[in-house]
Order: structure tokens, then sequence, then C-alpha cells
């Protein structure tokens, strides 16, 4: 059965972004979407995983969790995905807390 998937990708070569568009659509920069089956899913990510050289992506997709999805990301970014007791959250590096924006 197919599912929901979205790819963020920041700074990949231009192969990563065609392999993706034969299957997902581009409604945004670097942000593909699609319904396909967790097997086109998983190769579309090994693409993405061999082929981000000094990029970063990310990938969102329905799972049997709490959450009801999952989250992976591959390559360097500030943000990094951690699981807390089943639970996946965004974190962000210590001194991007410290330095909140005052408006």
């Amino acid at each position: 059965m197919a599912g929901h998937a979205t790819m963020i990708l920041t700074a990949v070569p231009p192969n990563v972004r065609h392999a993706l568009t034969r299957w997902m659509i581009e409604p945004a920069a670097g942000v593909f979407v699609g319904c396909v089956s967790a097997r086109v899913r998983e190769k579309l990510w090994a693409v993405v995983e061999e082929e981000t050289h000094g990029g970063w992506a990310l990938l969102i997709h329905p799972d049997d969790t709490e959450q009801g999805f999952s989250i992976r990301s591959h390559g360097t970014d500030r943000r990094h995905i951690v699981d807390m007791d089943g639970i996946q959250l965004v974190a962000l590096p210590a001194q991007h807390l410290d330095n909140p924006i005052v408006p």
C-alpha cells in the first residue's frame, strides 16, 4: 500500500532532484511530495543518502508510531532529529537556544 512521503532537500546535486521527480512532485524548491510504496520510498531515500554530498535531506513518512509518522535526516544541518522515549523531536544546538530572538 502506498503512503504519503515528503522529502526536503538543500544543496544536493541535480541528479538527486531528478531521481525524485520521477515519483514525486516538487511544489516548492527542494520540497518533494508523493504517494509512493514503502519499497519505492526506501529506494529513493537510498539514492538521497548515497548522492547527497555536502547537502542535507529530510524524509517524513507515515509510520506505526505514537506520532503516526517517522522523520529521518541525512547530511549536515543545525537541526537534529532525536528520539525521546519513542517520540521524535527536533533539537537545536545549545548556542541557538541561549540567544533567543527578541523583537
